[in-house]
């Protein structure tokens, strides 16, 4: 279970448990209301309500409701990197769906997570921060409360979630540096594929230059501007340098690897419940130091 504790100060005298919450915290109103309705607030070690006025000195403590999600256990790779009473990152293999769909209800990393509570004895509802395509290896981050997701999201949208890819594309990129500004968006709903369209949505991805490969391949890392579906897979196609191994973006070698050479590997972002910077990074997975074996 998740905890959240807050030591009372003068600046707060005269106001209630509720208004300091407020005033120190964004905690949603959903989740007050669930705090409130699972008596989760605590005086001292003792549930009171949120209009009750504390003492400088007295402690607010919040024992977040226990929630769990209801995905069968399976034997999927979970790889933990980072891991306290709030968050979980993992490293995520390639060839996983992160979560169920129509077209793969089962053998997805929420299934493994469900075995790997079991095995740790944790009960929590598994709540994705970010997601990965199926064959795109790296970090994956979970939330293990609602308040963790939200606050993460909104570092998100306000930019203060830094994630970093690493990519071999084929070509050569002539520029050490650059960046793609191009709208993504798909023809249909039905579509998987996306692609560059004037009507899509504004996306920003950009790029470093790390190594150019005489066979005629390049080793990047890419930063995300936005978040679109597939926008790192969509932009360097775009520009004429799909990633080693995608098959829907034009990048298919499968003699060079069976998956698209993608990985996610760092992200940094500011603790929801401690405030702490958090900064992870992970190496590259073996078949992508295959490849780079085979390009020198």
């Amino acid at each position: 279970m998740s905890k959240f504790s807050y030591n009372v100060t003068s600046d707060d005298a005269g106001y209630s448990v509720k208004e300091i919450l407020r005033r120190n915290f964004s905690f949603s109103a959903r989740l007050m209301t669930k705090f409130k309705k699972n008596d989760c607030i605590l005086l001292n070690g003792k549930a009171v309500r949120v209009n009750v006025v504390p003492d400088s000195g007295d402690i607010i403590n919040i024992d977040f409701p226990d929630e769990k999600s209801d995905f069968i256990p399976q034997d999927i790779p979970i790889i933990p990197v980072y891991e306290d009473n709030d968050l979980l990152i993992i490293n995520k293999p390639a060839g996983y769906i992160v979560h169920p769909t129509k077209g793969h209800p089962a053998h997805t990393i929420a299934n493994g997570l469900s075995r790997y509570m079991a095995k740790t004895g944790q009960v929590f509802k598994i709540r994705f921060v970010n997601r990965l395509d199926m064959d795109t290896s790296g970090l994956l981050v979970i939330a293990k409360n609602a308040h963790c997701q939200d606050e993460i999201v909104k570092q998100m949208q306000g930019k203060n979630v830094q994630k970093k890819y690493t990519a071999v594309v084929c070509g050569i990129l002539e520029n050490d540096e650059g960046t793609i500004d191009a709208p993504i968006g798909k023809s249909n709903d039905e579509a998987v594929a996306r692609g560059v369209t004037p009507s899509g949505c504004p996306s920003v991805t950009r790029y470093t230059t790390l190594k150019r490969f005489k066979s005629g391949y390049s080793l990047a890392e890419l930063s995300l501007e936005t978040g679109r579906t597939h926008q790192i897979r969509v932009h360097m196609s775009h520009i004429g340098h799909p990633i080693v191994g995608d098959r829907l973006y034009g990048g298919e070698r499968i003699w060079l690897i069976e998956r698209q050479a993608l990985h996610a590997s760092s992200i940094s972002f500011f603790h929801p419940m401690t405030g702490e910077h958090i900064e992870v990074s992970i190496d590259l997975p073996d078949d992508m130091i295959d490849l780079l074996n085979k390009l020198k």
